[in-house]
């Protein structure tokens, strides 16, 4: 029985992995300079801000997020 309820928390914490895993955020990076690249192409940032307001094309942009390493 012992073994049973192991084998059953083991699922649920691999539920909760991959759970947490498909909702973070994707967001393709290529700036390898950055805190939060992950060394292939992919930003793991919680969250990302994006400016300026004015900006009318997306060579306006810039994340503001970004941190040199």
């Amino acid at each position: 029985m012992l073994e049973r309820s192991l084998d059953e928390k083991e699922e649920k914490v691999m539920e909760y992995e991959s759970y947490k895993e498909s909702s973070q955020n994707h967001i393709h990076c290529d700036v390898k300079n950055c805190v939060y690249h992950d060394g292939e192409h992919t930003c793991r940032a919680d969250e990302i801000t994006v400016g300026p307001n004015f900006a009318i094309s997306s060579t306006d942009t810039v994340c503001a997020t970004f941190k040199t390493k």
